[in-house]
This record gives C-alpha cells, structure tokens and sequence, in this order.
C-alpha cells in the first residue's frame, strides 16, 4: 500500500496530539466568540439607553452597593428571560439597553428568590422596610435572611462623590453639578433608605417608557 501523506494540520494529526487538538479548540471557540460578542459594541440596542433608562441618583447608586455588598444579587437576578411564564409573571423580558449604567450589570442566573427586574412601585417603602427585617412578616415561606443593621447603619458622608467619578470614567454621563450636589442628597438617609430606594426604582423607568409608548399607538 502507498504510504498516505497528511500535511501538519490534518484531521488525522489533529486527532493523534491531543496538545494540539486542545490548542485548536481554544482558537476556534475565539473566534466564534469574537464574531458574536465584537458587533455588540456598535449595536444601539446594546450602547445605548433604552427609553426612561437614566443613571442612578446617589442614593440609589448607593443603594445599588449595598444590594451588591450584602451578596443580595446571589439569590435575585434582576433579567427576565425570553420565556412566556417569565413575562407573564415579571413583565417585558430584559434588553441589554436597560443595563448600560451598571457597572458590574446584575442580571445573574441564580434565583432563590424572585427576579427583581421590575420590582420598583409594585410594594410599599413600609412593605421592603418589614421584608428587610423580618422577611416571613410578608412572605412566609421565604428562607432569605433578615438585614436589620441596614437601618442603624448610615450613607451620610459616603464617598459618593468618587463613585460618581469612576462611573463617569466609564461612560456614566454625570455632570459636575450632580456630582457636586451627590453628597447632601444623602444626608440623614441610612443604608436601609438606600436600599429600598434602590428597589423601588427597578424598572419602573422602562415600564413608564413602555406604558406611554403603548398609549400612544
């Protein structure tokens, strides 16, 4: 039989050197991931706000890092999936427009809890404020933890300021003024108040956007 010749990067090599099976792998997953994820940052719908998307006032953004601190985005993800019991129970699923002021975004993949995407307005200040302290007040199953050192702890004299600044390095357009301003929005608030008003403000800026497109058609 004729000795068959096979150039270095055939099938055949490729199957025998498992090094080299592993090297080519890698490149081709790559590439495939560079030719889906590289056209996302120059789509509108992914750079840019969707419609009632506004940055964080600071006692949101300070909200938004004690969510963060207090490991609550374990347990809540805040994206409604593409699915049709996700949007019948949450509302619209979630585009990437709605997340292009979070730095990290907080969609996540785990739920112990529900999704929190859409959570703001549908509860009182007073109901988030029981829930915090003392969950099965309101929802009796619920395994989450209470968190009542939010209330005793305070926000005041934050580096909110700072905050501000290292967002604006990332494309968060703050002005001078708010951030000037930033520091007396968080006077006599404490964590707790951040919180809830953190929550309170989940997609309720996309639902007005959405409500007022819907009644205008």
């Amino acid at each position: 039989m004729a000795n068959e010749k096979h150039g270095f990067f055939s099938h055949q090599t490729l199957e025998k050197n498992i090094g080299l099976m592993i090297i080519a792998s890698i490149v081709v997953v790559l590439f495939a991931g560079l030719v889906q994820i590289v056209p996302l940052f120059f789509q509108h719908s992914t750079t840019e706000a969707a419609p009632g998307v506004e940055p964080y006032d600071p006692l949101r953004l300070m909200g938004r890092d004690i969510y963060i601190r207090e490991g609550c985005v374990g347990c809540h993800s805040q994206q409604v999936r593409m699915l049709r019991a996700e949007v019948q129970r949450y509302g619209p699923y979630s585009v990437a427009g709605e997340s292009v002021f979070d730095h990290p975004f907080l969609w996540g993949s785990k739920r112990t809890g529900p999704d929190l995407a859409r959570v703001g307005a549908r509860y009182s200040d007073d109901w988030h404020r029981i829930h915090l302290n003392n969950p099965r007040a309101v929802v009796p199953e619920s395994n989450m933890p209470g968190y009542p050192w939010l209330a005793k702890g305070t926000v005041e004299g934050a580096n909110i300021g700072d905050r501000m600044r290292a967002l604006r390095i990332v494309g968060v357009p703050y002005t001078d003024a708010q951030i000037a301003a930033a520091p007396a929005a968080l006077v006599g608030k404490s964590e707790e108040d951040a919180l809830v008003a953190f929550l309170q403000g989940l997609g309720t800026g996309v639902r007005a956007a959405q409500q007022k497109s819907a009644g205008g058609k």
